[in-house]
């Protein structure tokens, strides 16, 4: 868990990737994902623990997710649509086929929540992702490293967003990240 002094601003440069997995040992894919995106940052990612959760959006008698959120710093030259491309190659050396039915199980699921304080909608990438502050098995999680950020479009901070969602999305603590 991150010191006080380590969690960055509101207006920070700061990428929120979200984890995902309901194949395999999700608790272990998504630590080692936690591994490789940390390679990705410029400085030490700050990992949420992980979270299990029921489903949202996916075909019925899908399993329950482990979830968690990382924050990176990019590098300088990175750019939200470089770094997509690389969290896209990390889900598919994971068994994740591109063009796979939407929202199906599958062994990992990263997705750009925000990259820094960019906005932008082509049919590859939506920043901030759209919905990200309407799923708990997001928020919760974010909530736990960065509950004082305002993701670009919002004006209410993690934490606030976090209180005005629905219990019916409950999701469940399972343990800190290794």
């Amino acid at each position: 868990m991150a010191k006080k002094s380590d969690v960055p601003s509101s207006k920070s440069p700061w990428v929120i990737v979200s984890l995902g997995s309901n194949l395999g040992n999700s608790r272990q894919t998504l630590c080692e994902a936690m591994a490789r995106l940390q390679k990705l940052s410029a400085a030490p990612i700050l990992k949420s623990s992980l979270w299990q959760t029921k489903p949202v959006d996916c075909p019925p008698q899908s399993p329950k997710f482990v979830n968690a959120v990382i924050a990176l710093l990019p590098e300088r030259w990175e750019t939200p649509a470089s770094l997509l491309g690389k969290m896209q190659a990390l889900e598919h050396e994971y068994g994740r086929s591109p063009g796979a039915t939407a929202n199906a199980p599958r062994p990992l699921d990263l997705d750009l929540i925000a990259f820094g304080d960019e906005t932008c909608a082509t049919p590859e990438l939506k920043l901030p992702h759209p919905r990200a502050h309407k799923r708990r098995f997001v928020m919760q999680p974010l909530n736990e490293i960065m509950a004082d950020l305002i993701l670009p479009g919002q004006i209410l901070t993690v934490s606030q967003l976090l209180r005005k969602l629905p219990d019916v999305d409950a999701v469940e603590w399972l343990s800190s990240p290794h």
